[in-house]
């Protein structure tokens, strides 16, 4: 789960983690009095969307105006709020159409005397958090990493003991921080690593990490993950969930126990288990296909729940043929193929469906399909569903 910067900073600040001072706003008068209650001279007003590269996004209809704007009066920021709010911004991360704009984050300015970069990840080789820091704060780190990943340094740290005083030394080193300001990245590198651990992060990024004139490590920026299926502990961390800035066949899907994730192509996919469904995705993707979804019905759905599944793939215009791929392991493959035809009735399908069933009472359940009166096209082994998908969504694109 994804949270604002507004709302990280927020558990930032709990947590002992220096920020800036800020307020959000939601009207361009709000941003207005949010100048005023900061006490200026300038401050920064950062649209607030789920999505990376706001301070080089533009505003799909006005590219002049910026995700990310420095003001130096209460009118500056009623004027930039209003040129953000209920505006799709458009970023590396957006895509071309954007996100709408519902909120602004109005920031106290900081005496920035250098920008770094850090971000702590699960590296799930190493079954532990990593830390990761580089002098290229402020600008995309992917573009480091790719161009010049020897100016990224990393420490792993167990979550247990968290990171060492030692690697944060060596991190001082390598990043050049150097006097009173170690002592500052110290406590601010060591409560950030904890903050990881206690929160249960996938992820937390600052970019920029920057240092200020007076030597104190601050964060500018931040961008935290959850991992969901750590939520049931952090029932606080749930009230930040921000559900219009989620794709609604995933919210949707979420509610009916499903696990879904929106893709780009035009094949959709119902599978049971989330190994099987990363293969079928994959050998679409051999056969010259494109998967428009990865959805995980689990090995225990229901009537309801396919039918459901169905409903979410089918509302994707992209779609051009579905393919269903059931092992019948906990679940019989009777079942499946029943509750596949009564889902077929009850939905109504206007595009090719093949179906793929192995398992427990397999040949009982290809029968019930093949002399069902419903158009389905069945296939004997996965290889076999994926070339006739294919040609299925070919024919119908």
């Amino acid at each position: 789960m994804k949270i604002h910067e507004f709302q990280a900073k927020e558990l930032f600040r709990k947590a002992g983690v220096t920020v800036v001072e800020g307020r959000v706003a939601r009207t361009a008068d709000e941003a207005a009095a949010a100048f005023e209650d900061l006490g200026g001279p300038l401050a920064v007003v950062k649209a607030q969307i789920h999505a990376g590269g706001r301070g080089k996004g533009t505003i799909k209809d006005n590219p002049d105006q910026r995700g990310v704007e420095l003001v130096r009066g209460a009118d500056e920021a009623r004027q930039v709020a209003a040129a953000l709010l209920d505006k799709e911004l458009v970023t590396i991360q957006t895509g071309p159409e954007g996100k709408r704009v519902k909120q602004v984050f109005v920031e106290a300015g900081c005496d920035i005397a250098r920008e770094l970069y850090l971000g702590i990840v699960l590296d799930r080789a190493a079954a532990m958090p990593v830390l990761m820091a580089s002098t290229e704060g402020g600008v995309e780190i992917e573009k480091v990493a790719a161009e010049t990943p020897e100016l990224i340094h990393k420490e792993h740290f167990h979550p247990d003991i968290g990171i060492q005083p030692f690697q944060i030394r060596k991190l001082c080193q390598k990043l050049g921080i150097t006097g009173p300001t170690v002592r500052s990245a110290t406590i601010f590198i060591r409560t950030l690593c904890q903050f990881v651990v206690d929160y249960d992060c996938s992820l937390a990024e600052i970019n920029p990490l920057v240092i200020t004139g007076e030597g104190e490590m601050v964060a500018l920026d931040a961008k935290i993950s959850f991992d969901d299926n750590a939520l049931f502990r952090h029932k606080d961390v749930l009230e930040y969930r921000d559900l219009d800035e989620e794709d609604p066949a995933e919210v949707r899907a979420g509610k009916a126990g499903l696990s879904y994730v929106n893709l780009d192509g035009n094949i959709a996919c119902l599978v049971n288990g989330a190994g099987l469904a990363m293969s079928t995705m994959d050998i679409i993707k051999l056969h010259g296909g494109e998967p428009a979804n990865f959805l995980d019905v689990g090995g225990g759905a229901q009537t309801e729940q396919v039918t459901e599944a169905f409903r979410i793939i089918l509302d994707d215009p992209n779609v051009k043929a579905v393919l269903v791929n059931i092992f019948g392991g906990i679940m019989q493959c009777t079942t499946i193929a029943s509750a596949l035809l009564a889902a077929y009735k009850t939905v109504g399908f206007s595009v090719p469906l093949v179906v793929r069933l192995e398992g427990t009472e397999v040949n009982e359940g290809r029968r019930l399909l093949t002399e069902s009166d419903v158009d389905i096209i069945t296939a004997e082994d996965l290889a076999d569903a994926a070339a006739k998908v294919v040609a299925a969504a070919n024919a119908n694109d």
